[in-house]
């Protein structure tokens, strides 16, 4: 009877329990929430200045990239955005009236990036970056939604998310947003200059970095708008490297010009972008006035250098080279990278001393090895050099003997590629 009577106490501590955090996670989602209602027809029209930089806004946030299916209508929505909890299609940013955004207001819109929720209130899976967008000012977010509305309307519905239990709920996108959302407003650095607070401003909201530059937790969330310390795309299997790091892809060493040229033509000095990143340029920052470019190089110039890993240290541990791989790099690469790995400048690759070639993850040299290498074609480089796949042509076990042979060769010292690694690539790959 008494072990019956703590049994109730017991349970009804723990549904109080779950009571109270139910209520701390709606707290959490719902402070300082207001309404919105669609907006009443009639509103006035915008003027070119304002839909001009609504355009370049719009650019330099990617829009583009995810809201348009390939092969589809810009900002038409539909394409699949893949996660490792299932894929979130990208909604229609046209102003058609019924699947679109022709009803919204800018309140609406303003709310959507800067505290991620529809017109109507309904929780935005995190797949769209409002943890940065919420940093992006309103005036900026009006201009791009006057933009957007300026836009001829496309019908085309919404792809319903495909989505696995439990992540396909409200419940579970509260709970995320109550432990890793909060929203917020870019903060203005007193103690650096108007260029490296505008740089700041486009690399950690608008221009969203570390969606990619980041690492990611078991639910998906990273440390936050500033680590940029590099990290795998979830899926994808692409390497975003640290923009902080010498090891990888930190540019505080270079001229700040070749940190622009990169941002804008997708090649540069000591670099070129390719996988993820070319579509990245493509899409958006190669659209990039010279002085937005220039704001961003100063920021990302001035990263803190993060301290040398024991990964990077054991990365410099010479090994010796394998026939097999020196085989299959004569075969197939010596043409275009040279005998010493010293490649064409402006063309193709170096790959002796190449961050590229020596990074701590090989991801993004086996995809490039299977899949080929294409620099985005941009204003400033119409003609970029690609690189052919060799998925057809190259085993796994093929593929990792060249690898390791490049990574350890002409004083390049990073650890092997493996088998197992390249298998799991193009798994990836046929995705």
């Amino acid at each position: 009877m008494k072990l019956g009577r703590a049994a109730r106490i017991v349970a009804l501590c723990a549904l109080a329990a779950i009571g109270c955090v139910g209520a701390l996670v709606a707290w959490l989602n719902l402070r300082g929430e207001d309404v919105v209602r669609p907006r009443a027809a009639g509103t006035s029209s915008p003027d070119a200045t304002l839909l001009a930089r609504g355009e370049y806004l719009t650019r330099a946030g990617d829009c583009l990239g995810c809201h348009t299916e390939r092969g589809g209508r810009p900002y038409a929505g539909g394409r699949g955005i893949e996660t490792p909890f299932g894929t979130v299609y990208s909604s229609n940013l046209t102003p058609d009236p019924r699947t679109g955004l022709g009803a919204w207001s800018a309140d609406a819109f303003w709310r959507a990036l800067h505290r991620g929720r529809s017109m109507n209130g309904r929780l935005l899976y995190p797949a769209f970056p409002y943890p940065n967008y919420t940093h992006v000012g309103r005036d900026d977010a009006d201009a791009m939604f006057a933009y957007l509305q300026s836009l001829a309307p496309v019908e085309q519905p919404n792809r319903a998310h495909a989505l696995r239990f439990p992540f396909d709920t409200q419940v579970a996108v509260a709970v995320w947003r109550a432990l890793y959302f909060r929203p917020a407003s870019y903060a203005v650095d007193a103690q650096r200059s108007a260029e490296w607070n505008r740089g700041a401003y486009l690399v950690e909201g608008l221009g969203h970095c570390n969606a990619c530059h980041s690492a990611r937790n078991a639910l998906g969330a990273t440390v936050g708008t500033l680590d940029l310390q590099g990290g795998l795309i979830p899926v994808q299997n692409w390497y975003a490297p640290s923009l902080a790091s010498p090891l990888e892809a930190g540019v505080a060493a270079w001229p700040r010009s070749e940190v622009v040229r990169l941002l804008k033509t997708g090649v540069a000095a000591n670099g070129f972008v390719m996988g993820p990143m070319s579509e990245v340029v493509g899409n958006s920052t190669q659209h990039l006035s010279d002085a937005d470019a220039a704001a961003m190089a100063t920021y990302l110039q001035s990263l803190a250098t993060p301290p040398e890993s024991d990964n990077d240290a054991r990365a410099r541990t010479a090994v010796a080279p394998s026939e097999r791989g020196a085989t299959l790099y004569h075969d197939h690469c010596v043409a275009c990278h040279g005998e010493q790995g010293q490649g064409v400048p402006g063309a193709y690759p170096a790959l002796a001393g190449g961050r590229a070639a020596t990074m701590r993850s090989p991801a993004n040299l086996v995809h490039v090895v299977l899949e080929g290498g294409f620099p985005p074609t941009t204003a400033g480089n119409p003609r970029p050099f690609g690189m052919p796949p060799f998925a057809t042509r190259l085993s796994d076990a093929d593929v990792a003997e060249l690898l390791s042979f490049v990574r350890e060769s002409w004083g390049n010292r990073a650890p092997a590629v493996s088998a197992l690694e390249v298998s799991r690539a193009r798994d990836a790959s046929a995705r």
